[in-house]
């Protein structure tokens, strides 16, 4: 399901392809943003994966909604805000400068870009303003060594346009042209591919201008062929909820039938090849003919064959029989989405965030975990997770938006993977995230932990999200 003529061998570093078809861009009144969190990484490898929480909107050196990001390491015994790393541009060894509304953390991807043996963080800052325009967009790539992610180097942006790195999306399935950066915008996508050095250079870089402005990617190996597959989901568009889906966008095939807002991958029903899940939270604008009341999740399965273009994707709501509650206008089913075997039987668990869900308190919000399956319907056997779910900190409140970003990773290397849940609108939009444990069934809440802004650094009194933003605005 590649279709890349030439893709594979003969670039020189750091070429820049004008290989570029244009598309007018939709633009919306405000830009969506990112909802999956970076998968935590080991970046100083001590064996140990790392957690990263994003703030777009904290204030640094007086300058609001400059950005950061805070790296938790992990340990044995978990994680402690006591020992973090918070990064900004104003950091050593980071390139550019803390300005007014860069929002630096944007977005964040996870990947070992150059085989160095310590994972990189790549962020993005879409309010950065460039030579190419006032809000250009930025993205950063943070290099892993023995002491963490200690520098950093910028992946250009290739073309004018606006809002570059709106989502990022990082994938190593081995050397050279196997690593791939891809980077949405409201002017396409540019996919960056490997070599990749901790200097900066890279193997080839190429436009994808033939769809619309793009608001989530994803990367994952649909067709088992050893080689990052693409899939993009464009900003919402007029008469549809959300916006258009592609898988291998550029390479001239149309969309998929479906639509959305976020995208996530992994091996659902434990065949080898990754799977692709949409999530679509929109109310739908001609009922019947596209979206579900109270939103709902798209998954495409792959194949030897990849992703088909006429492939009919399964639909997950909370209708779905054996999915908690019931679909309800403005839950925003599949607002957040994350994929990862939560319980270790080798397949991949679907984790959906429904920020907009009434728990009592409006908007409050849930998590839903749906369990893969290697057959059958999926559904059965889901469970999920709110403020107001015995032993987890806190309590649901109104607005508070409980699973607008998502993420999953071992970080005491017991095995079992950790989930990691935002709440953007916690705390007059401080925001929050909950880490709650792993264990052999899944995560659980008994031993979960909240952390808020002030507790990794940050005392400003609003608008710091940390956890990152929705899929309904940047800021």
């Amino acid at each position: 399901m590649r279709n890349r003529s030439g893709l594979h061998g003969g670039w020189r570093t750091g070429a820049l392809l004008i290989a570029v078809v244009v598309g007018a861009p939709l633009l919306s009144a405000e830009p969506a943003a990112a909802t999956h969190g970076a998968v935590p990484g080991d970046f100083n490898g001590d064996g140990y994966r790392d957690a990263v929480l994003p703030a777009p909107g904290a204030y640094v050196a007086g300058h609001q909604r400059a950005g950061a990001v805070v790296v938790l390491y992990g340990s044995k015994s978990g994680l402690s805000t006591s020992r973090r790393a918070v990064v900004t541009q104003n950091s050593a060894g980071v390139p550019g400068a803390a300005e007014l509304g860069d929002g630096f953390g944007s977005a964040t991807a996870t990947a070992d870009l150059n085989g160095d043996g310590y994972a990189d963080l790549v962020v993005s800052a879409v309010g950065e303003d460039t030579p190419q325009g006032q809000d250009s967009g930025m993205v950063t790539v943070l290099w892993g060594s023995g002491t963490g992610l200690t520098s950093g180097t910028v992946l250009p942006t290739p073309h004018p346009g606006t809002y570059f790195g709106l989502d990022v999306a990082a994938l190593s399935t081995g050397p050279g042209a196997k690593t791939e950066v891809l980077v949405a915008g409201y002017a396409g996508a540019t996919r960056f591919t490997g070599p990749f050095t901790s200097g900066g250079t890279y193997g080839q870089a190429v436009e994808i201008r033939e769809t619309p402005s793009l608001a989530s990617v994803a990367l994952g190996d649909f067709d088992r062929g050893g080689y990052p597959d693409e899939a993009a989901v464009t900003v919402r568009q007029h008469d549809l909820s959300g916006g258009a889906v592609y898988i291998a966008p550029g390479s001239g095939d149309p969309q998929q039938a479906g639509n959305g807002l976020t995208t996530a991958t992994g091996d659902v029903n434990g065949d080898g090849y990754a799977d692709l899940v949409v999530g679509d939270p929109d109310e739908p604008e001609k009922a019947g003919a596209d979206g579900a009341p109270g939103g709902r999740v798209l998954l495409w399965y792959g194949s030897a064959q990849g992703i088909a273009r006429d492939a009919k994707p399964v639909q997950l709501t909370q209708d779905t029989p054996g999915v908690p509650g019931g679909s309800e206008k403005g839950d925003e089913f599949g607002a957040a989405l994350a994929v990862a075997d939560l319980n270790r039987d080798g397949l991949a668990d679907i984790v959906v965030g429904s920020p907009g869900e009434d728990t009592g308190p409006a908007d409050a919000g849930t998590v839903t975990i749906v369990p893969g399956r290697r057959t059958g319907a999926l559904g059965s056997g889901s469970y999920v997770f709110t403020q107001d779910t015995p032993d987890v900190p806190g309590g649901g409140e109104p607005g508070d938006k409980f699973g607008n970003a998502l993420a999953a990773g071992d970080i005491n290397k017991d095995g079992n993977p950790e989930l990691f849940i935002s709440a953007e609108a916690e705390n007059n939009y401080t925001g929050a995230i909950w880490v709650l444990p792993g264990g052999t069934g899944g995560p659980t809440a008994k031993g979960s932990s909240m952390i808020t802004a002030p507790s990794v650094g940050f005392p400003q009194q609003d608008s710091t999200r940390l956890g990152g933003t929705g899929s309904f605005g940047i800021f």
